[in-house]
């Protein structure tokens, strides 16, 4: 059966669908993470922290659909990443889940006792459901920029050639902390909108003027290491661009540098880590001038700006492989076929925008800021 989209064009279609998952993960529960892991540093006694719960607590379980969807879209649209990351990582996914289960646990369970013990214990909890996220993320995504130990046989069964500690090198580290440091960021931002006036909303302002500023450094110091730490995967020869998946007819080799040829070849792709980086510093700008939008949606640019560059230096690669270059997953050789892509286009074109206006619905409803006096009223919040 002829399809009306060629291949190729669908293949770079869920590449950028993917991407925005990704983004869309960031700018929703990315901002819950960055609460959560504020949560001990800006509240200071209960009334305060049970007011910076309660500004994610109507909207946290509902931005976790974007983390679903993107394990989701990954696993039907991108079948050999799926197996291989998953498989590769499956210590590190276990560790982030793990520390995602204490976040619904701890918002049901921490106001069910009145014992500060009971309490500060769920704080710290939550605190690791963020922390732990963010870190993590980073890393991983500090991995696939300098190549996953994983190869393939014959059978195009993965093999994951590399210990949990390995994960952990100084550029996967600094890709970690820039990924705690702008979820923080987001936070940061977040809590200045929606807390009221008060200690939680100038102990935000505060933090949130240094992890902006730290945002920019950690991008600048991965920067760095991306262009002189011997970096890079580049494709030798034609690649396949509607061939069959099939890692193993594809030739890729490590290049030091080669992620800086697409910013070469196509100059309008500097955009993303200008926005990075300029996206930074209107957040840092907006938080200690104190206007809200300025500061939240600078983080939110600068959100999209380092996800943007990631994807786009690494573009047509999706998972190198750092033991066996020839085993590399790319665009054109990892994804599901022809027909699966485009029925699942179908669908998405669908459903997205009902998610997306169900979620705009929602955050139009629950939005104002939350008070310490409408904690002591409303037996409806956290």
């Amino acid at each position: 059966m002829d399809l009306p989209i060629d291949y190729a064009t669908l293949r770079v279609i869920w590449w950028g669908l993917m991407g925005v998952l990704l983004i869309g993960f960031a700018l929703t529960d990315g901002f819950d993470l960055g609460v959560a892991a504020l949560l001990p540093f800006v509240g200071r006694n209960d009334a305060e922290r049970r007011q910076v719960i309660n500004t994610i607590g109507p909207t946290w379980e509902g931005n976790q659909v974007w983390f679903i969807l993107g394990g989701g879209a990954i696993f039907a649209a991108w079948p050999f990443v799926y197996a291989v990351s998953f498989s590769g990582f499956y210590l590190a996914m276990f560790l982030v889940l793990s520390a995602l289960i204490l976040r619904p646990v701890g918002f049901k369970y921490r106001s069910k006792r009145p014992s500060r013990v009971w309490r500060a214990f769920w704080d710290w909890g939550l605190f690791v459901g963020g922390f732990v996220p963010a870190l993590v993320f980073g890393v991983a995504v500090g991995n696939v920029l300098q190549g996953v130990p994983f190869r393939l046989d014959g059978d195009l069964r993965s093999f994951y050639e590399g210990p949990f500690l390995g994960l952990f090198t100084p550029f996967t580290l600094v890709c970690g902390l820039l990924s705690v440091a702008m979820l923080l960021t987001h936070g940061a931002a977040w809590l200045t909108i929606k807390a009221d006036h008060g200690p939680v909303r100038d102990r935000a302002r505060t933090i949130g003027s240094v992890t902006a500023l730290a945002s920019v450094a950690l991008f600048a110091v991965g920067f760095a290491f991306v262009k002189f730490g011997g970096l890079g995967f580049r494709l030798e020869g034609a690649a396949d661009m509607a061939g069959p998946s099939n890692p193993l007819r594809s030739n890729t080799v490590a290049a030091a540098g080669a992620w800086l040829d697409n910013f070469a070849a196509y100059p309008w792709m500097i955009a993303a880590p200008a926005l990075g980086f300029l996206g930074a510093l209107a957040a840092f700008l907006g938080i200690r001038a104190g206007k809200e939008p300025l500061a939240f949606g600078g983080s939110s640019l600068a959100a999209v700006g380092i996800i943007s560059t990631v994807g786009l230096s690494m573009f047509p690669f999706i998972l190198p492989s750092s033991i066996d270059p020839k085993s590399s997953l790319t665009v054109w050789n990892a994804s599901s076929s022809h027909t699966t892509l485009f029925l699942m286009l179908i669908v998405t074109a669908i459903f997205l925008p009902i998610v997306l206006a169900y979620t705009a619905w929602v955050f139009k409803v629950l939005w104002g800021r939350v008070s310490l006096g409408e904690l002591r009223t409303n037996p409806d919040l956290y």
